[in-house]
């Protein structure tokens, strides 16, 4: 692809387009054992204790508390004009 020499937009992005597929779907890679991607998916399955880890959700607590429905904090809101 460093010498191609594309004759318009669309043409490089045809020729991208194939070789980004064929490179995360077809061809093995090193890191994953010599497998290709779509094979490697397959070794892969989701783990529960770390799903229960987080089943409250992994986001820290709020800094600040929500204002309580019906009442207003008028000494904090901004006055307009």
């Amino acid at each position: 692809m460093n010498e191609t020499l594309f004759t318009s937009l669309a043409q490089a992005r045809v020729a991208l387009g194939c070789w980004r597929a064929d490179y995360n779907d077809a061809r093995p890679h090193s890191r994953l054992e010599w497998k290709t991607p779509s094979e490697f998916a397959f070794t892969c399955y989701p783990r529960r204790d770390l799903a229960r880890r987080y089943a409250e959700g992994s986001a820290p607590a709020p800094v600040a508390t929500t204002a309580q429905p019906g009442k207003s904090n008028s000494r904090s809101e901004l006055g307009i004009g």
